[in-house]
Order: structure tokens, then sequence, then C-alpha cells
């Protein structure tokens, strides 16, 4: 079984700063693209910020100059270093992965997996 366990969500002052976790656990055999997306009351959910497994970064223009994300490819973890929070950045956080794991002996992969989210709160 692999689990995305994310953590850092709660309640911020706007102007205010948050770091989310998210750490792949079980039989992982690989983690290509890992990222975040959010979800507010009454909207879609949207992409926040991606990763690759070579670093490569894309963010949303909503995001850009206020959050970074990173990964620790030996932890099969990724951050999400928000700062500046505005009161339109409140969603529900979840952490995303295309990855591969070992189902029985069998290498599956799995390009959408996700947590089961982290609430983010920015009161003004």
């Amino acid at each position: 079984q692999v689990h995305l366990v994310e953590s850092g969500g709660g309640l911020v002052q706007a102007g205010g700063s948050l770091r989310l976790s998210c750490a792949a656990t079980g039989r992982i055999f690989s983690i290509r693209t890992m990222g975040w997306y959010r979800q507010a009351p009454g909207k879609q959910r949207e992409l926040v910020a991606t990763i690759t497994s070579g670093a490569t970064t894309n963010y949303a223009d909503s995001v850009k100059g206020r959050f970074t994300i990173s990964r620790d490819n030996a932890k099969n973890t990724v951050y999400l270093q928000m700062n500046s929070l505005k009161p339109e950045d409140t969603a529900v956080y979840y952490c995303n992965a295309d990855l591969t794991y070992w189902r029985g002996s069998s290498p599956t992969r799995v390009n959408d997996y996700w947590g089961q989210g982290t609430q983010v709160t920015v009161s003004s």
C-alpha cells in the first residue's frame, strides 16, 4: 500500500508563511513528478506547483514569486514553502505524485496518486 501523507497546513494571517510537506510511504519503486494542487470551496481543483525528479519546477501564475516547491528524493518527500500568503490562497491543498510502486513483485505505475489534503486558511 502506498500513501501520500501531508502535513503543515493551518491558520495564518495574511502576509504570513506556511510550509507544507508530503511524504510518499510504502513500497515505492520510483517517483517522477510530484506536485501540489488546491481546491477552494465552490471551485475546481487547480494546479499550484509541480517538480520533476530532475528538479524542474512549474508554478501557477497566482503563486509565482511567493511559493517555492522543492523535494528530497531520498525521502520521497515534496515541500511547498508558502510566503506572503493571501486570503485567496485559502483552500484544501492536495499532494499529487506520478509514481511506480511494488504491487507484489511487479512494479506498477500510477500517474495520478493523491494525498488526503490539508487545509490552509489565511485570514485577512
